[in-house]
């Protein structure tokens, strides 16, 4: 018997994936507990629209996130940081206030978590901050570091 899986099924198949099993094993198990569908015309049909709109939905985000990483190009953020006597600083700057940073100058939610510091940024300077927009696309956000 032919089944379209909903789900993953170990040894068996990932979503969305045509699978061919015994009468048995589908009846028993796969039916039952919902982890796939027998394969008619009708849900094979459902499962190529629901594929064909799983790719438009990511191709917009990939569209959306290309977008982001073009205008954050031309774009930098200024964070203060205290400094002691001779221009020691104190601590360094983490992506969470680099966020927070870009929230409130230039209205952007970037998440702190796909910001990626090659190392932690303890002097004042321009900093270039690359942030994973989406698997395919990085943009670059510019940090200004000044005394504060």
């Amino acid at each position: 018997m032919k089944i379209i899986l909903l789900q993953d099924v170990k040894a068996l198949g990932k979503k969305g994936e045509i699978v061919n099993v015994s009468d048995g094993y589908a009846r028993n198990a796969i039916l039952p507990k919902k982890l796939g569908v027998e394969a008619t015309a009708k849900n094979m049909n459902d499962l190529k629209l629901q594929n064909q709109h799983a790719d438009k939905v990511a191709q917009e985000n990939l569209e959306a996130a290309q977008a982001l990483a073009k205008s954050l190009e031309d774009k930098q953020v200024v964070v203060k940081m205290k400094a002691g006597e001779g221009g020691r600083t104190f601590g360094s700057i983490s992506t969470k206030e680099i966020s927070l940073a870009a929230k409130e100058q230039l209205q952007l939610e970037l998440d702190k978590k796909k910001m990626q510091l090659p190392e932690a940024i303890k002097s004042f300077g321009v900093y270039q901050v690359p942030i994973k927009l989406h698997p395919k696309v990085t943009g670059t956000l510019a940090v200004h570091v000044v005394e504060g």
